[in-house]
């Protein structure tokens, strides 16, 4: 199976987790997703009262550098974790 069908699998296994992970690790998870798909982050930084959007920016934001891959690695390794 390549890193973007364990990937995929990944994505598609963290809607049935046995149980609700904490806001930190749906930040991770989040970040990670992002990193993965996206890439570096980008759009602007939110300000304001938007502490929801913020912290995932910054999260996001804290990844920059890491490669697709190693994003990718990381979402499938945590979600078994989780499982």
């Amino acid at each position: 199976m390549t890193l973007n069908e364990q990937f995929q699998k990944a994505v598609n296994e963290s809607k049935n987790l046995p149980e609700k992970p904490s806001n930190d690790i749906l930040l991770k998870l989040y970040s990670l997703y992002k990193q993965a798909t996206k890439g570096d982050v980008s759009g602007e930084k939110p300000i304001g009262f938007d502490f929801v959007n913020l912290a995932k920016y910054n999260a996001w934001e804290q990844l920059k550098g890491k490669s697709q891959e190693e994003a990718m690695e990381e979402y499938v390794e945590l979600i078994h974790s989780l499982k």
